[in-house]
C-alpha cells in the first residue's frame, strides 16, 4: 500500500512485491433507484469492484457504506443477513442450480430466509409471470434457452426484494438479440421497480443504453464517471476518447441534449400583438400554445393574410396555426430523426404535461451526429429559456 500511495504503477508493483493492485483510490456515490453501470476492458477491475460492494471480496483499505450502514463493521452472521435481505446478485454463466426445477431455482433466497412454503410459491409464480416465464415452473435449467436461463436468474434476484441488485455482465454471454430483449426487459422492470442496479459490462453501447451514470476504469482506476451523455460529449482522457469514438450517437443522445433553449413562443392569443412581437424576432415563424397545449406553427405571412382578409374579428391564433409534429424530451435522436426532417421548421419539444423545452432542427441533428467533437448547442443539456 506504500507503494501505491506514492504513485507507483500496476506493473512496477507487481514486479516489486508479487502483488496485484486490483483497484486504487476508487471513490463512488451511488444514488438509490438508478442503474449504476461499471465498465472497462478485460482486467480493468470491474468485476472486483462489484464484488466489494456485499464484502465478498474485502478491500485492503477504505469503507464501503450502503443507506447508512457500514458494511466493513458487519460480523459474519450480520454480514449473512445483509447479503440475504439487501442485496442479490445476477451472474453472467446464470449460476442456476441443475438438479433444481425454475420454481426451486427462483425460490432457493426465499428458501434461505425461511419464508413459508404457500407465500415462497405466490412470489415465485408472480415473479416468473413478470419475466415472461409462466408455464416453465416445472423445468430444468437445461430445458431453457440461453436467455430464459438468465430470465431465471434475474427473478431469483428479484424475488427476495432487495434493495440493490449487482449485475457481472450478466447478458455478455448472450446472443445479440436476446441481449437486446434483456437490456429491455431490464428497462422495463426498472420503469416499475426502482431498485437500486449496479451493473457491469465491458460493452460500451451497453453502458450507454442502461446506465444512468456510468464509470469507466482502467487498471483499476477510474477514469471518468458521469451521465451517458456526458461520458459520450465530453470523453475525461484518451482512453475514455477510444471508447466512444464509434458510438452510435443516434441511439444514445436524446433530444433534451440536443434541443435548442426555448424561444420564439407566443405570448398571446391576438394576431396584430403576434405579429408586433414577431417582427422583434430573427425568425418569421413562432410556436402557438392554448390553454398551455401547443396548436402549431404559424408565419408572419400567415398572420398578414388572416388580419387582411378578415371583414370582423380577427381570429384566435390557434385557429390559423399549421399542425405539426412534436417530439418528447426523452426521446432518442434516431426515433426523433423523421419528425425532424419532414418538418420545414424545428420540430417543438414538449413534454407530456404540455410544458415547451425547446426546439430540434435539421442542423442541430446535422451538427451533433456527423462531428465527433461536437458538443450540444445548450451546454446545461436540460434547460428552456
Amino acid at each position: 500500500m506504500p507503494l501505491v500511495r506514492e504513485g507507483r504503477s500496476k506493473d512496477d508493483i507487481l514486479a516489486e512485491t508479487g502483488h496485484t493492485v486490483g483497484l486504487k483510490d476508487i471513490n463512488l456515490e451511488i444514488d438509490r433507484g438508478s442503474i449504476f453501470v461499471i465498465m472497462g476492458l478485460s482486467g480493468s477491475g470491474k468485476s472486483t469492484l462489484i464484488r466489494h460492494f456485499n464484502r465478498l471480496i474485502d478491500p485492503t483499505e477504505g469503507s464501503i457504506h450502503v443507506d447508512g450502514t457500514d458494511v466493513m463493521s458487519l460480523s459474519r452472521k450480520d454480514l449473512e443477513e445483509f447479503r440475504r435481505h439487501k442485496m442479490s446478485m445476477v451472474f453472467q454463466r446464470f449460476g442456476l442450480l441443475p438438479h433444481r426445477t425454475v420454481l426451486e431455482n427462483v425460490a432457493f433466497g426465499l428458501t434461505i430466509q425461511k419464508v413459508a412454503k404457500a407465500e415462497r410459491e405466490e412470489k415465485t409464480r408472480e415473479w416468473l409471470r413478470t419475466v415472461g416465464l409462466e408455464g416453465y415452473e416445472e423445468k430444468y435449467p437445461s430445458q431453457l434457452s440461453g436467455g430464459q436461463q438468465q430470465r431465471v436468474g434475474l427473478a431469483r434476484a428479484l424475488c427476495t426484494d432487495p434493495e440493490t441488485l449487482l449485475m457481472d455482465e450478466p447478458f455478455s454471454a448472450l446472443d445479440p438479440l436476446i441481449r437486446s430483449g434483456m437490456q429491455d426487459q431490464l428497462i422495463e422492470l426498472q420503469d416499475r421497480l426502482r431498485k437500486t442496479i449496479i451493473f457491469i459490462t465491458h460493452d460500451l453501447d451497453e453502458a450507454l443504453r442502461l446506465g444512468d451514470k456510468v464509470a469507466i476504469l482502467k487498471d483499476g482506476g477510474l477514469s471518468q464517471v458521469g451521465r451517458p451523455e456526458e461520458i459520450l460529449l465530453h470523453p475525461a482522457d484518451d482512453y475514455v476518447g477510444a471508447f466512444v469514438r464509434n458510438v452510435n450517437r443516434a441511439r444514445v443522445l436524446s433530444v433534451d441534449v440536443v434541443m435548442k433553449p426555448a424561444r420564439y413562443r407566443l405570448t398571446t392569443v391576438n394576431i396584430d400583438e403576434a405579429l408586433k412581437q414577431m417582427r422583434g424576432w430573427k425568425e418569421d415563424y413562432a410556436y402557438v400554445f392554448h390553454e398551455g397545449e401547443y396548436r402549431g406553427v404559424v408565419t408572419q405571412e400567415a398572420l398578414e393574410d388572416a388580419r387582411e382578409k378578415s371583414s370582423g374579428s380577427l381570429p384566435h391564433l390557434h385557429e390559423i396555426a399549421e399542425e405539426g409534429p412534436t417530439l418528447q424530451p426523452d426521446t432518442v435522436l434516431q426515433d426523433a430523426l423523421p419528425a425532424t426532417l419532414d418538418s420545414e421548421y424545428p420540430v417543438p419539444v414538449v413534454s407530456e404535461e404540455g410544458e415547451y423545452h425547446g426546439t430540434l432542427s435539421k442542423q442541430d441533428m446535422v451538427e451533433i451526429l456527423a462531428n465527433s467533437n461536437a458538443e450540444p448547442s445548450n451546454s446545461d443539456n436540460k434547460t428552456a429559456a
